[in-house]
């Protein structure tokens, strides 16, 4: 499918909160943090507080068929997804490589989607190629609807007019951007992405563009269960899955990374990983895909590296050393 030129979303007003910085690349759009990033991190992992993820493409399919014609599309299972429950799923391409990333939930007549900033446009061009006879609609919501992130443990009412969708991290709440900025006033503190991130990091969660790239497939990253089922029928990109699968063999593997913390600066995405015993000049085992500083673990980040490095092999990125911890077994 040619290119397909995504408008960014709006930018956020809550931009203008004290504080705020705002954020760059793939995030720009929302704040990057709102003066103290350990202070923002620690009341998202105590329960409290609320992140604006309002640079997030929102896509809705409304129709009876919604979800079994989505069901033939996505590597998740969803024909008879109970309203109500969160799921996620992955597009793939015909070699199996993950070029999408849905996190969705149906509330009894709209299946409502947040996917990642720049990707909406390509993907609602590729839902409404493939509606041929079904009874669908497929909709780019976003300039309606922002996203919203309550940590687990929130209190926060949910206010008329929003759709929840209720994950083990927390609530993402799809909520009309004329009531974003009153809610968030009304169940503060605000936390910035940065803040999300680090969490994201801490609990091996990957992110689409961050720790994929144009040959990730989902046995690499550990998402077989979490947005991909083994046990439905065809789609897109399956014969891979199974064929990995079978014979248990991703060409690379996710890892978790505990930096050196006497280091000023963090080793960025793409910086190479290599055995610490091989040096600065040994062989490029794999790369590092998000890094952060976390509030109680210090600095942390995930990376992909080739499937053969032994597990208890003590790493470096770049000229940092690193510890690893499993995330995909080898």
């Amino acid at each position: 499918m040619a290119d397909v030129k995504t408008p960014k979303a709006p930018s956020s007003p809550l931009l203008s909160r004290p504080g705020a910085v705002a954020a760059e690349g793939a995030d720009e759009g929302v704040a990057a943090h709102y003066g103290d990033l350990f202070r923002e991190q620690a009341a998202l992992a105590d329960g409290s507080g609320l992140v604006d993820l309002s640079h997030r493409g929102v896509v809705a399919v409304t129709g009876p068929d919604r979800l079994s014609w989505l069901h033939l599309l996505i590597t998740q299972h969803v024909t008879d997804l109970p309203p109500g429950q969160a799921t996620e799923a992955l597009i793939l391409s015909s070699n199996g490589h993950i070029e999408h990333a849905l996190y969705l939930v149906d509330d009894g007549e709209t299946v409502w989607a947040h996917v990642e900033p720049g990707t909406r446009g390509e993907l609602v061009a590729y839902l409404e190629s493939m509606v041929f006879f079904y009874r669908v609609e497929v909709a780019d919501r976003t300039d309606e609807y922002a996203v919203v992130h309550l940590p687990a443990g929130s209190i926060a009412p949910v206010p008329d007019g929003a759709v929840v969708r209720e994950t083990p991290y927390g609530r993402d709440l799809f909520l009309p951007r004329a009531e974003l900025e009153p809610y968030a006033d009304a169940n503060g503190p605000l936390a910035g992405i940065l803040a999300y991130e680090a969490l994201r990091v801490e609990a091996h969660r990957p992110r689409l563009g961050f720790e994929t790239d144009h040959r990730t497939i989902p046995h690499e990253l550990g998402l077989i269960g979490s947005a991909v089922h083994l046990q439905k029928g065809c789609y897109r990109g399956q014969e891979t899955v199974a064929r990995v699968q079978n014979l248990g063999k991703p060409p690379r593997r996710l890892v978790f990374l505990h930096l050196d913390g006497s280091d000023v600066r963090l080793p960025g995405p793409g910086t190479p990983v290599r055995l610490a015993s091989d040096g600065e000049d040994g062989r490029k085992l794999g790369f590092v895909t998000t890094s952060a500083r976390h509030h109680e673990l210090g600095p942390i980040a995930l990376a992909l590296v080739k499937r053969n490095v032994p597990v208890d092999a003590e790493l470096m990125a770049g000229d940092t050393a690193a510890a690893q911890e499993t995330v995909v077994e080898p």
